[in-house]
């Protein structure tokens, strides 16, 4: 009984992993604004979903620091922590 207790648990656990991270991090959602999800949409913004992790993290970095200029991503990168660029970066690249 115990042995199918744990299990029931760490499958449980695993159910609450798999549905929170399907919701994006603090701070993706305003990205949308500009970055278009869908690839049926023509834009000259890049779209984000499914993009390299560390592509979007080297990006966001740049912009952040000055070594990237952008009409207002410079300045919306500067609002974002390491953590922040990490958790965005992540959730996008599994998107798709």
């Amino acid at each position: 009984m115990l042995r199918l207790t744990v299990t029931a648990i760490g499958l449980a656990s695993i159910a609450v992993a798999v549905v929170a991270a399907a919701e994006p991090p603090a701070g993706a959602v305003s990205c949308s604004g500009c970055h278009p999800s869908s690839a049926r949409v023509t834009s000259p913004v890049v779209r984000l979903n499914g993009l390299d992790r560390a592509a979007i993290v080297k990006a966001m970095q740049d912009f952040r620091s000055g070594q990237r200029t952008g009409t207002v991503m410079d300045r919306i990168a500067k609002g974002f922590t390491d953590e922040e660029i990490q958790a965005i970066a992540a959730w996008y690249a599994t998107q798709r």
